[in-house]
Formats: C-alpha cells, sequence, structure tokens
C-alpha cells in the first residue's frame, strides 16, 4: 500500500471526500461502486468493485473456446483491467490497465471492428504490442461492464468470424449478469 499523504476528515453524516487526482488516477467515476474492506489494523480499504470480478474462471474458459475455434487470441475485461487472457499474450496482458481508446470504445457502446489501416487501438495503457482488432461492450441492464476483446500482434482486420463471436460472447455474458 502506498501513502499519498492526503488527509480528510469524516463529516457528520460519514462521508470521506476521495480527492480528484486520486479519483482521476484510479479511474473513479461518480456513480461507480466501491467495495469497503477493513483490516486488523485498523485499516479502511475502497476498492472498485468488479461486477465481472466473479466470473474469472467462466470469462477464462469461455476466452479458451473462443480462442480454440479461431486461433486468436481472446480477452474479457470489466471496465478497468483484463480479468481473462487465451491464445497467448498473458503475460502482456492478464490484470493490466486497459487503454484510454480501449475504454473509449466500451463508453461509444458500441462494436469496434480494426480496419488494418493503421489505426490500430493498444489494449493495455502500458503496451503497444498488442491492439484490439475486435471489441465488444458487455451490456447488463444498460450498465457497461467490460469488452470480449480478439486481439492481435499487429493492427490487422478482424474477419466476420471474430465479430460476430465477440459479439454473441458479450451479449451472453451480459444476460449471464441479469441473471
Amino acid at each position: 500500500m502506498k501513502a499519498t499523504g492526503i488527509v480528510r476528515r469524516i463529516d457528520d453524516l460519514g462521508r470521506v471526500v476521495i480527492p480528484k487526482e486520486i479519483r482521476r488516477t484510479m479511474r473513479i467515476r461518480e456513480g461507480d461502486p466501491l467495495e469497503i474492506y477493513t483490516s486488523r489494523d485498523g485499516e479502511v480499504i475502497f476498492k472498485k468493485y468488479s461486477l465481472l470480478g466473479g466470473v474469472e474462471d467462466f470469462a477464462a474458459d469461455l476466452c479458451e473456446t473462443m480462442s480454440r475455434s479461431t486461433g486468436s487470441i481472446c480477452a474479457v475485461t470489466d471496465r478497468d483491467t483484463v480479468i481473462a487472457v487465451a491464445g497467448g499474450g498473458r503475460r502482456e496482458l492478464m490484470g493490466k490497465r486497459i487503454s484510454p481508446e480501449l475504454e473509449r470504445i466500451m463508453e461509444s457502446r458500441k462494436i469496434y471492428q480494426g480496419t488494418g489501416d493503421n489505426s490500430a487501438v493498444p489494449v493495455t495503457e502500458d503496451s503497444d504490442k498488442l491492439h484490439a482488432s475486435v471489441a465488444a461492450p458487455i451490456l447488463a441492464e444498460g450498465d457497461l461492464l467490460g469488452l470480449v476483446l480478439f486481439v492481435g500482434a499487429e493492427d490487422t482486420p478482424a474477419g466476420e468470424t471474430e465479430f460476430k463471436l465477440a459479439q454473441t460472447i458479450a451479449a451472453f455474458l451480459g444476460r449471464h449478469m441479469e441473471g
């Protein structure tokens, strides 16, 4: 855990303001759910809550199946990080924060398909080795939960199979989270 040097007081309603710099760095937006943990040492820890966090093994199985059937690298993200990967690139992707470009695609709520015209979208913010060829937003009851991705090493256009498969799996995960 890293100390920030910032001190805040609790108001009479028990509220604490999380400073803007921390919210920006941690990508905490208004309305985002935060999970609260406590330790025996008296620490209170706020952690961004991920609805997809509980389905990592299931998402990994889906990625494995998609990767085997297409021969491509497949991944599933929550709103901030990659939570499942199959077909390669695990070290470069797993647990890494998604790129701002990919976040914008997710927030557009539209499926993205790479065109191969050098407008590659990096998957993670700290590496531009792997690019999204297809990115399908996962929606549950109108809420954005994450993305289903097909990933390539260079800016190559994705086929219709990958496009439809990502779209189908994203819809399936969204329905799974609703029920």
